[in-house]
């Protein structure tokens, strides 16, 4: 039998992982700048976690959930999403203990079952930045900052910054009754999947990438941002104020809401025409009410998640990524009685951290050479037994083409010197 792969993951394979691990290291860095410390929760949590935190009316646990049973009769799943985990793990390690305000990141997998398409994977990896502590704009528009400020560091260039308040629950629950009674008799109109959310998740109308939807929300919809309180707006005109000077231009878009039930307050995403249909790089928002939701103290809090896969995809649009062509160097090797001495140098190349190759089949010296070359080898340093018996190695420059006999004893130094420059 032939196995493949799981439609909808994707193998990251060794042409493409430098790639991957470029995405990566750039995010930790930019992390620790500003820092933010790092934070893993395991791939599964208990089932009511997310029920309880994200809401038993949206896509995600009522049709995109991997649950199961474990041995105990346990219901278990994959985690969908990062912020529920983390604040369990804020709650439960008593992380409030470490300091007033904390300030994380992550990098992870997560796991939806949803139509694959670009951008929109089932096992997807995400990273993101939480402040948990404060509720002052302040930190609404650091992390609006961070995100535009990361994808800026990418090289990114073209996007759009969306902001928008859907107040505390009290004003959104005003708004929601208004909203129903405005759109009752548009009901009928709408898509199919509109209509099971206008009874179940009416907010979530505002997601619909149907255009005739998209159309009766603009025409018999009203905005969110006229029902919420003094306070909120009064909240939601400090973070404008606060991005607007940290150099973030940003547009109100007053049909984003937002699909998860924690949100309160302000809302964001940050999109790009680099990847079609779905365009979000990320998105976030504040949810003053999760910690206390899932029995923690009541402290407020706000973050942002990021699509990994969907930088990637904006990455190779605008050619941002870089070359794969880290230097080193390859061992060639002819004879048996130098095979000592290769194990040798290869545990000293391995303590002065210079990276290398070395031929594993026993192939010829032509053959060898070939491999070298094709691997993009910066020095080929040629072993055979005459050389040896002068305490000699031949040191070929790949890109030259130009050899030279080097002494055993300084061929450390001389490679150091020459990986350099």
């Amino acid at each position: 039998m032939k196995y493949r792969r799981v439609r909808g993951t994707k193998d990251i394979l060794p042409q493409d992982s430098y790639k991957w691990l470029y995405i990566e290291d750039k995010i930790k860095n930019f992390a620790n700048i500003h820092n933010y410390k790092y934070i893993k929760t395991p791939a599964f949590e208990v089932t009511d976690l997310f029920i309880r935190s994200i809401g038993d009316d949206t896509d995600i646990v009522s049709k995109e959930m991997y649950t199961f049973k474990d041995k105990g009769n346990n219901s278990l799943t994959l985690k969908p999403e990062m912020t529920a985990p983390v604040i369990r793990a804020y709650i439960e390690e008593r992380l409030n203990q470490l300091a007033s305000v904390i300030k994380l990141y992550y990098i992870d997998s997560l796991f939806r079952q949803e139509r694959p398409q670009k951008g929109r994977l089932r096992q997807f990896h995400q990273y993101g930045f939480e402040i948990i502590g404060s509720s002052y704009p302040e930190a609404d528009a650091e992390i609006i900052f961070l995100s535009y400020q990361l994808l800026r560091r990418f090289g990114i260039e073209n996007m759009t910054v969306k902001v928008n308040s859907i107040g505390d629950r009290e004003s959104r629950k005003k708004y929601l009754s208004i909203l129903r009674e405005s759109l009752e008799p548009q009901k009928k109109k709408l898509c199919k999947t509109c209509q099971i959310r206008f009874e179940r998740n009416i907010l979530r109308l505002f997601d619909c990438k149907e255009q005739s939807c998209q159309a009766i929300l603009d025409e018999h919809a009203p905005r969110i941002i006229d029902y919420i309180s003094k306070d909120d707006r009064e909240h939601f005109d400090e973070v404008l104020r606060f991005i607007e000077k940290a150099g973030v231009e940003c547009v109100i878009d007053h049909k984003l809401v937002r699909g998860l039930d924690y949100y309160t307050r302000t809302t964001f995403e940050i999109t790009s025409n680099l990847l079609g249909a779905q365009d979000a790089l990320c998105g976030g928002g504040r949810y003053d009410h999760l910690v206390e939701d899932l029995g923690g103290q009541p402290t407020p809090a706000v973050g942002v998640a990021g699509g990994i896969e969907r930088l990637w995809i904006a990455l190779e649009e605008i050619g941002k990524f870089p070359t794969d062509n880290k230097d080193f160097v390859y061992i060639a090797s002819v004879g048996d009685d130098v095979k000592d001495f290769v194990i040798n140098l290869i545990r000293e190349l391995s303590e002065n951290s210079i990276s290398y190759e070395v031929d594993l089949l026993r192939r010829s010296l032509k053959a060898q050479m070939r491999d070298a070359n094709k691997k993009g080898a910066r020095f080929s340093i040629i072993v055979g037994n005459e050389e040896l018996k002068k305490n000699m190695v031949v040191l070929k420059d790949m890109q030259e083409g130009i050899q030279e006999l080097i002494s055993v004893d300084s061929l450390i130094k001389i490679l150091k010197e020459k990986l350099t420059t």
